[in-house]
């Protein structure tokens, strides 16, 4: 079983930054695929990003593309998400998540655990 601690959202101007990091708990999740997920009110559940456990390869929604980096530190158990350039359509809630298969994938029904979320809001 793994526990995920998402943290770092809150209020930002557009055009601003936020790191997101996500902690994991119990079973070590270092041979797992992370991935980022964001929920926006009334709407679906969003893939953002992935990364596979070496960090070798990552995959990224269009809509992020050159302003967000997933990264992970392994010996800290821990994923994190730069956010640059925001913007008010990125407000949303900020879920990450494992994969045991250890695989890149866009699909929220891929995953296997799941943090709380984080807020993360965008003003214009």
């Amino acid at each position: 079983q793994v526990q995920l601690v998402e943290s770092g959202g809150g209020l930002v101007q557009a055009g601003g930054s936020l790191r997101l990091s996500c902690a994991a708990f119990g079973r070590t999740f270092s041979s797992y695929s992370m991935g980022w997920f964001r929920q926006a009110p009334g709407k679906e559940r969003e893939f953002v990003a992935a990364i596979t456990w070496t960090g070798s390869r990552t995959l990224y929604a269009d809509s992020v593309k050159g302003r967000f980096t997933i990264s992970r530190d392994n010996a800290k158990n821990t994923g994190y998400l730069q956010m640059n350039s925001l913007k008010p359509e990125d407000t949303a809630v900020y879920y990450c998540a494992a994969d045991r298969a250890n695989l890149l994938r866009d699909t929220y029904y891929s995953y296997d655990y799941w943090g709380q979320g984080t807020q993360v809001t965008v003003s214009s």
